[in-house]
């Protein structure tokens, strides 16, 4: 029996990254999910998770609609019977070259609709059926740049930051009802929104200055969050509620601060 036995789980931005690798893990631990993304490859996460052995629909929208994000939920019901556990991981990165404090309102926007009235939408959708049931869990993909300045631009550090607030406070409204919300927030993880940093260090030869801030010295990987994510999904995590839980390798555990080698 696996963690996830006879539940069902939605995973948005599940194409790839993050997502792919918590759809996977949801399923090897006996979740029938849904997989919910605007890339096509979405399908290839299901196919993947079919060919293990595992039980996926995959389902094309966009995170930031409310139609579609209300439909992955109804199909969730539909085709599974059920809805216990939503990952609301989508995300999106500052795509623009102009300078932060040049950026437009629109530009914000864009990025606000995918990365913060996204999981908005997944909390209000998926809850729903999880109140009816007395139980559920859901979790959403904040940042280490909502935690604080250095890990991130104005906006996506602002949205993610909202993610943080926003699952405290739903986590209060509701109360009593039996479903938890909780936040991961990963430090800097190799996924297909990052890849342009990863591709430049190895271009310029610096690949192994990639995460030498962190105590661990290293990036990330996309199963490191999964793990995370499996934790809050699963009865392991009954007690855990309103919660922003950190993943970055140690990174925000201290100041900056200099470290002299001995003989230096």
């Amino acid at each position: 029996m696996g963690r996830l036995q006879d539940r069902v789980a939605l995973v948005t931005g599940a194409a790839s990254g993050i997502g792919r690798a918590s759809a996977k893990l949801f399923a090897s631990e006996g979740a029938k999910v849904v997989v919910f993304d605007r890339a096509p490859a979405i399908e290839e996460t299901a196919e993947a998770i079919r060919a293990a052995g595992g039980e996926a629909i995959a389902l094309t929208g966009d995170a930031g609609d409310e139609a579609d994000v209300a439909k992955a939920v109804q199909t969730a019901l539909e085709k599974f019977g059920g809805l216990d556990i939503c990952y609301a991981n989508a995300g999106v990165a500052t795509m623009s070259l102009d300078p932060p404090l040049e950026q437009t309102g629109e530009q914000w926007l864009a990025l606000l609709r995918i990365n913060l009235v996204g999981p908005y939408l997944a909390i209000k959708h998926a809850s729903k059926p999880m109140r009816e049931k007395g139980k559920g869990s859901i979790i959403c993909t904040a940042s280490v740049a909502g935690l604080r300045s250095g890990a991130g631009g104005p906006a996506y550090s602002a949205s993610k930051a909202g993610v943080i607030n926003l699952v405290q406070t739903t986590a209060q409204l509701l109360s009593g009802t039996g479903v938890r919300v909780n936040a991961i927030c990963p430090g800097l993880i190799e996924t297909g929104m990052t890849k342009p940093v990863f591709d430049r260090a190895r271009a310029k030869g610096t690949e192994d200055r990639i995460g030498q801030l962190n105590p661990l010295k290293r990036a990330g990987v996309p199963e490191e969050i999964a793990g995370a994510a499996l934790f809050l999904a699963s009865d392991d995590a009954s007690y855990v509620n309103g919660q922003a839980i950190v993943v970055d390798g140690g990174l925000s555990s201290s100041h900056p601060i200099v470290i002299s080698r001995r003989g230096e």
